[in-house]
């Protein structure tokens, strides 16, 4: 099943599920409006809304119209808490050598994790508005998996059990403000046009890992074609499990695998930060600068049949004063 959110001006937005191609939708504001009202009762909304899909993909339902991603808020345009992970130990060990301290920092052996802003979400297309290029503007492409309740303490393979679906994210990040300023540094998450049910993915999900290539590309030029699954160090079941170690997680919660990252370096990068210390690592110098105002960026994963999954993350970076938009959100 896939899902998401069209602006309709409300914060929340209106809930549609989408076809498996993506390229029709239907309300489904008959079974509910939002999201989250799924995700509070979804032993009883998830089957009449997997029911309307089927009719969707079989070209039963009158009123399908067009998917359009730009009318898109992010699937959940709130979230209870939003939590980042390093799922990917490639990505740490890179940044630790090329800045390294002192004493050698050793790798973790379970999860880091991250608190975020859960309370404003960027849709797949809106554009991103920042203070200053001086800041160090950089991307995290990554998978971000949306919960259901989990229990306190809960092992791995139950804390599995609680993922409801799947999206893309662009972890945007203030490189250039980092440990000093780390509450600034952490902007508005953008994140995928539509979320998936795991089923969606087939023989791709497995272990609480999607073992697809994830692509990025700045400026149009293909910079990443990063393996998601086999180097994910710490899988969605873990990542989940640690969040949980020491309180509940309410239905709504997101977390976050972090920037995808394989030692193969042929296979790009899903940050800048990771380019710079491969850069730096190589020649003692990183070259490759930071993100400008008017550059874009777009993030997607294809499934073996080359169908976008969940959708193009699709952004343009602008200066905060320029060409302001009407707010769509009411005050």
């Amino acid at each position: 099943m896939k899902l998401a959110t069209l602006n309709d001006g409300s914060r929340d937005g209106q809930l549609v599920v989408v076809s498996r191609d993506l390229s029709q939708a239907h309300y489904a504001s008959g079974i509910a409006g939002r999201l989250q009202q799924v995700l509070d009762d979804w032993g009883f909304l998830a089957p009449q809304l997997e029911e309307l899909y089927v009719g969707l993909n079989h070209g039963r339902l009158r009123h399908a119209f067009n998917f359009e991603p730009k009318q898109c808020m992010a699937p959940l345009p709130r979230a209870f808490q939003w939590i980042e992970g390093s799922a990917y130990l490639n990505h740490l060990e890179l940044l630790q050598k090329a800045a390294p301290t002192e004493a050698a920092l050793e790798l973790p052996t379970e999860p880091v994790l991250r608190q975020g802003s859960g309370d404003s979400l960027l849709g797949a297309c809106s554009a991103v508005r920042m203070g200053s290029e001086a800041m160090g503007i950089d991307f995290e492409a990554q998978l971000v998996a949306l919960t259901g309740d989990v229990a306190q303490g809960v092992s791995s393979g139950q804390a599995l059990e609680g993922v409801r679906l799947l999206m893309l994210a662009n972890g945007w990040t203030l490189r250039l403000l980092g440990a000093q300023d780390r509450f600034h540094s952490r902007p508005a998450t953008s994140f995928s046009p539509v979320a998936v049910t795991p089923d969606e993915l087939g023989p791709a999900w497995r272990g609480g890992r999607v073992d697809l290539p994830l692509q990025t590309m700045w400026n149009g030029r293909k910079v990443g074609q990063c393996e998601a699954g086999p180097e994910m160090s710490f899988h969605f079941g873990q990542l989940i499990a640690q969040a949980a170690k020491t309180r509940a997680l309410r239905a709504g919660s997101l977390i976050g695998s972090g920037p995808v990252s394989n030692k193969d370096s042929s296979r790009g990068y899903s940050c800048i930060a990771e380019k710079r210390a491969l850069e730096q690592l190589e020649s003692c110098q990183a070259k490759t600068a930071f993100m400008s105002f008017g550059d874009s960026l777009r993030i997607e994963m294809k499934g073996a049949d080359g169908l976008s999954v969940f959708g193009a993350i699709d952004q343009d970076v602008l200066a905060l004063h320029d060409e302001p938009e009407e707010a769509s959100v009411p005050v």
